[in-house]
């Protein structure tokens, strides 16, 4: 049985009228990757600033690598918050020597480490240089060195690939999935359901301060799948209206069919009794998307936007 790294009990959160958090339980095991997903405003960003007391909660618990999150818990956990902050006038590298001093890092560590992450980033030429000098997205990558400077048991990243292009999302990205090889838990916070389905193992969903579904990825795509059914063949697709297929759309070489009357079993022997050369009959695994919209609502998913500058000190 896993080891827990972090839990909540019926925690809740409000700021004067207005609850930002209610009545919320998480369990994350050690060891994974955990997807805390919704829409900006729905709670994510109040639920991690609990788990690192930063903010306490009104009712509930927090639990943080097997008791109550002080300094010494705090100080084994690589924290990247949503509100980037960055001391411009610094050398990059003496950032991060600073940072890494921080997290309890002897001085000499703190720069090897240092300039050994900054070499994988490509940022290697740019260590003497003032941090303001640096791109907006460089300097989100020093931020991301600053947060795995010293080798932490828990990463938390809240949006952490937001303004990151294609690229260098996937280099951050693969440094994720090497830290959760080696052991680490990762709690990773984002609106996006795409990026959590190419990293996350669990998923946490939550829309307007309540959790809606939390589960292992797997097994939640498993449970929630439909019948829709993806179908490739050579031929005329007549065979689909004799079969009573009333609705289908074209996606590349294959016909996407929503679930309706025809279970997928009944489609399949309609092929083999027509005779249709199959290449591919897939019942198809709904998207995180479509899940959080079954579950919260079309409101609710569309209130997922790109990541807005709050005020200083806003909920969320």
């Amino acid at each position: 049985m896993n080891e827990t790294a972090v839990r909540l009990s019926g925690v809740t959160k409000s700021f004067g009228t207005h609850t930002a958090v209610s009545d919320f339980d998480l369990e994350i095991p050690k060891g994974t990757i955990l997807g805390l997903l919704g829409p900006n405003g729905s709670g994510k960003t109040t639920t991690i600033r609990m788990i690192m007391a930063i903010l306490l909660p009104d009712a509930g618990s927090v639990e943080l690598l097997g008791g109550s999150p002080d300094m010494s818990r705090r100080s084994r956990v690589g924290y990247l918050p949503e509100e980037r902050g960055v001391y411009p006038k610094m050398k990059v590298i003496e950032q991060l020597v600073f940072l890494g001093e921080l997290r309890g890092l002897a001085r000499g560590d703190a720069r090897q480490r240092a300039a050994e992450w900054l070499d994988r980033l490509g940022l290697g030429d740019w260590a003497a240089k003032k941090v303001q000098d640096l791109s907006k997205g460089m300097q989100q990558k020093v931020q991301f060195i600053g947060t795995i400077l010293h080798d932490p048991d828990l990463l938390i990243l809240d949006e952490p690939f937001s303004g990151l292009d294609p690229i260098n999302q996937d280099v951050l990205e693969s440094i994720v999935r090497e830290e959760s090889a080696r052991g680490k838990t990762i709690l990773f916070s984002t609106h996006l359901m795409e990026q959590a389905e190419r990293l996350c193992e669990r998923v946490c969903m939550i829309s307007r301060s309540r959790k809606v579904i939390d589960g292992d990825l797997k097994e939640l795509k498993r449970r929630e799948r439909t019948g829709a059914v993806a179908v490739e063949f050579e031929g005329d697709p007549g065979w689909l209206d004799r079969a009573g297929v009333v609705e289908r759309e074209r996606a590349g070489d294959a016909w996407h069919i929503p679930p309706n009357r025809v279970r997928p079993d009944e489609l399949l022997a309609a092929a083999v009794r027509d005779g249709v050369m199959l290449r591919r009959f897939e019942v198809l695994e709904p998207r995180l998307h479509e899940i959080f919209v079954r579950h919260a609502g079309e409101d609710a998913a569309g209130e997922s936007t790109e990541p807005a500058m709050r005020p200083k000190g806003g909920a969320r």
